[in-house]
């Protein structure tokens, strides 16, 4: 590549297409529109979603129902795996520390803590929400679990 072709042909303040202005000029006539049809009029501009008089795609698709997925609580979900791998013996982990360790990222409502994995160290968790195996695998080794109010 030449460093001298990128910027050539390349106008900085280009001047306005002059249409109309006779046929030596290439524009003259019908200006560049074509003869006859909707687009050789003034004001002519496609609608969104307009597909020239066939019934629109949004318009034959039937629309039924109402979906609450955006209104659902958004969980964040930490394994025991993952605390046994991040943090030392008799430390606490709260969001705020699990946030920091790049361990609950992105928006989230509340952190559940599951049981997968093993955990052999003593931990004292907060977090919003647990399973069943992951307070019984916590609390068989000394560990605390501590449940936080969902805000």
């Amino acid at each position: 590549m030449i460093l001298d072709d990128v910027h050539r042909g390349i106008q900085k303040n280009r001047g306005r297409k002059r249409v109309g202005r006779g046929p030596g000029s290439g524009h003259g006539k019908t200006c560049g529109r074509g003869h006859n049809g909707f687009f050789s009029r003034a004001g002519a501009s496609k609608r969104r979603g307009h597909e020239g008089g066939q019934m629109p795609l949004a318009r034959r698709i039937a629309k039924r129902g109402f979906s609450n997925a955006r209104f659902a609580t958004k969980v964040a979900i930490i394994n025991l795996s993952s605390l046994d791998r991040f943090f030392e013996n008799g430390e606490t982990v709260s969001p705020e520390t699990l946030v920091e360790k790049g361990l609950a990222k992105g928006r989230f409502d509340c952190i559940k803590i599951l049981g997968n994995g093993e955990l052999s160290k003593k931990l004292t968790v907060q977090a919003h929400r647990f399973s069943q195996s992951a307070e019984a695998k916590i609390t068989a080794l000394g560990g605390t679990v501590e449940a936080i109010p969902v805000t």
